[in-house]
């Protein structure tokens, strides 16, 4: 009996920590979706998230002295399966070389969401912020995953934002950061945009204050006229687009253009902590004082032709601590690093960030 109650307790001590962390990292297939249960998460505001579920995955192995995990989180509405594609040998990061660690950002779908929360669905989702982004990785990287350093984090649109609060937020735990078209304080520009998107949801007929009957169709087509429009640039869109070719082009795009009412708030959720983003704003300071915190070093991406995150946050931040700054020129705008490969540069940031100088890299096939 003292031995079947041994084991019975042995069990029972597996699945606490099951539920409370998640599969460790060793049980699960690389790449796979894991997910980590941090019970009730205090967000800056001083709300709770009930329930907080926060998916990862990983890639690579930590090394023996545990000085080689990379953290990338996710962009606006991305998952960590769209990171996926930038993880390996001769990719934007080695897995032979790091152990890297995606994680998916409060609100994306995949962690714990508007969309699929339980006991606070749909707009009934406190806000939340930037930070308390980083503040859920945090707990992931140093609860679940027992890391007590990282190589480097690293992310690109809100994933860049995340990697601007985790250097300030937390200056000695990594050794490089890396923001990529991200911000450590959302402008006029931006948050006119963000409105804007949000206020076209909100004017489809099916919102109806946060509880709609149905999927959203006018109001979502609106928010995306309004986020091609600025995703790119004037030159991009005409090149791309014949004049002659226009109403067939707006013509797909609203036919395609549906969401279902927790998806909406993900998006809008998302989009509020993107406007709130102000890291001097946080601490008290000038963007220039907040920059006195920062131990990491710092590799700085911006495209020049960004018309969805301001450059101008970041190029400040950097000058400031004179961070190294590559400047994308190129009329993809915010998509310019699907349009220009910054694998080699981050690839030799992340092996040795003072062989790399400020540049300026050049789109040289047309899109």
């Amino acid at each position: 009996m003292k031995r079947l109650f041994a084991v019975v307790a042995g069990m029972i001590v597996v699945c606490i920590f099951k539920q409370a962390y998640g599969q460790s990292p060793a049980q699960a297939a690389e790449g796979a979706q894991q997910y980590a249960m941090l019970g009730e998460f205090k967000l800056q505001s001083g709300a709770v998230l009930k329930d907080f579920r926060m998916g990862y995955r990983i890639m690579g192995n930590l090394n023996a002295d545990k000085s080689n995990a990379v953290l990338w989180p996710t962009w606006l509405g991305g998952k960590s399966e769209d990171l996926l594609e930038f993880i390996g040998p001769g990719k934007v990061v080695d897995s032979s070389k790091y152990f890297v660690i995606l994680v998916d950002a409060i609100g994306n779908g995949v962690s714990t969401s508007p969309s699929n929360s339980a006991s606070q669905p749909k707009m009934k989702f406190p806000k939340f912020t930037i930070r308390d982004m980083v503040e859920s990785e945090h707990q992931l990287a140093t609860q679940v995953l027992h890391l007590t350093r990282l190589h480097a984090v690293m992310g690109l649109s809100m994933g860049g934002m995340q990697t601007f609060e985790w250097a300030v937020a937390y200056p000695d735990f990594m050794d490089v950061t890396i923001p990529m078209e991200g911000s450590p304080q959302s402008t006029s520009y931006d948050k006119l945009l963000w409105t804007s998107e949000i206020d076209a949801i909100e004017l489809d007929p099916v919102w109806n204050n946060g509880n709609p009957a149905g999927p959203l169709t006018r109001g979502i087509a609106l928010e995306e006229e309004i986020d091609s429009m600025n995703l790119t640039s004037p030159g991009y869109r005409v090149a791309q687009t014949k004049t002659e070719n226009f109403e067939s082009f707006i013509g797909e795009m609203r036919k395609n253009s549906r969401s279902e009412a927790g998806a909406v708030s993900d998006q809008i959720r998302q989009r509020e902590a993107i406007m709130a983003l102000d890291i001097p704003g946080e601490l008290g300071v000038s963007l220039e004082q907040t920059t006195t915190r920062i131990h990491s070093r710092m590799l700085v991406i911006v495209s020049a032709e960004d018309h969805m995150v301001n450059p101008i946050p970041a190029v400040r931040f950097a000058k400031a601590i004179g961070a190294p700054v590559v400047t994308l020129d190129s009329p993809c705008g915010h998509l310019s690093l699907s349009c220009i490969s910054v694998g080699p540069v981050v690839a030799q940031f992340l092996a040795n960030p003072s062989s790399v100088q400020s540049q300026t890299l050049k789109e040289l096939a047309s899109h």
